[in-house]
């Protein structure tokens, strides 16, 4: 007769007990040291297997000084975090690389919080390490985070050192080569709506565009910040109709900011692309939701997720990753140029 054994319920004297070893054998081949023989190896393997034996995380984690915990860290409000498709992508493509380990991920929205609850958090040892993505130069509080565990940044640090790991996009040269292809369809008179200039991406891809504008000789057309998203970008669409100085094109640095302005565009009786050329950015699900449908620039936010993750990981793991990844961005021609 054969009894059911309740998962979990197994002790590790148990399996020690049904394998013929020693406990301190079973401890070192369930937290994967090679320092057991053979025989021994797969003699705990079967208790283990026969007997469901489930070890126990918060032992191991007191053992071993690990959480197995990683907090990703978003400085933004609740409605940015969850009205934006970059961020659903971001977590997406942690989410997919973390699956693959035996960490799990804690998610800190930090807006509402000076940082003195999550820096109190992480600092306690809760979690093995962080990332941090969309930060602003007022976030000074991930400094503190920073000393306290390994930590990844998605997008260039605002104050960049030379430890620093970061994953990013190539911004400045996605913001070329979007205002660049505008100039090559014939437009002159290109204004640029932004993301908030605290904020790295921000800063390049206006750079960006300012580059391909001196490159061919172009004057600056408005700029206005549209702080990455809809309400902004049509409250920065019609300070740019209102300026005098009607483009013949914009450059936006986000589809979100761009779903604003073409909902500005059409109250205004402007035909997109006919009357004024839209170019986003992100490629995000906003691009073909929108009419029409918008000519972008593509930003791999899932491969960046991953990739920040595994850069963590590694890290976590005592290997030695480069410390900065840069991913390129493509230009995707829809409608509305």
């Amino acid at each position: 007769m054969t009894t059911d054994v309740v998962r979990g319920s197994v002790t590790i004297e148990e399996v020690a007990a049904a394998a013929g070893v020693s406990r301190s054998t079973v401890s070192r081949v369930v937290n994967g040291s090679t320092a057991v023989s053979a025989e021994a190896l797969e003699a705990v393997k079967r208790a283990i297997a026969d007997l469901n034996y489930v070890p126990n995380r918060a032992a191991r984690s007191l053992a071993s000084r690990q959480t197995h915990a990683i907090a990703l860290i978003v400085p933004e409000d609740t409605t940015r975090f969850f009205g934006d498709p970059f961020f659903a992508a971001i977590v997406s493509g942690i989410n997919a690389r973390l699956s693959r380990s035996d960490y799990v991920l804690n998610l800190f929205i930090a807006n509402d919080d000076p940082g003195d609850k999550t820096t109190s958090y992480v600092r306690s040892g809760a979690v093995d390490g962080a990332i941090i993505v969309s930060h602003h130069t007022s976030d000074t509080f991930i400094d503190r985070i920073a000393s306290a565990v390994p930590v990844v940044y998605g997008g260039r640090p605002v104050r960049e050192r030379e430890r620093d790991y970061y994953v990013d996009v190539d911004n400045v040269r996605g913001g070329h080569d979007a205002t660049t292809y505008l100039i090559e369809r014939g437009h002159r008179r290109i204004a640029m709506i932004t993301g908030p200039l605290t904020m790295p991406a921000g800063v390049d891809r206006l750079q960006g565009y300012r580059d391909a504008l001196t490159a061919w000789e172009l004057p600056e057309g408005p700029v206005e910040d549209g702080n990455f998203t809809a309400a902004g970008g049509a409250d920065a669409m019609r300070r740019i109709l209102e300026s005098g100085e009607r483009p013949d094109a914009v450059f936006i640095a986000s589809d979100l900011m761009a779903r604003g302005a073409l909902t500005v565009l059409a109250t205004e009786g402007l035909r997109v692309p006919e009357d004024i050329a839209v170019m986003g950015f992100d490629d995000s699900p906003v691009a073909t939701s929108v009419t029409p449908t918008l000519t972008t620039m593509r930003q791999p936010s899932f491969a960046q997720g991953e990739r920040m993750a595994t850069v963590l990981l590694d890290l976590l793991a005592g290997k030695h990753p480069r410390h900065v990844t840069i991913l390129e961005t493509e230009l995707v021609v829809r409608e509305s140029v």
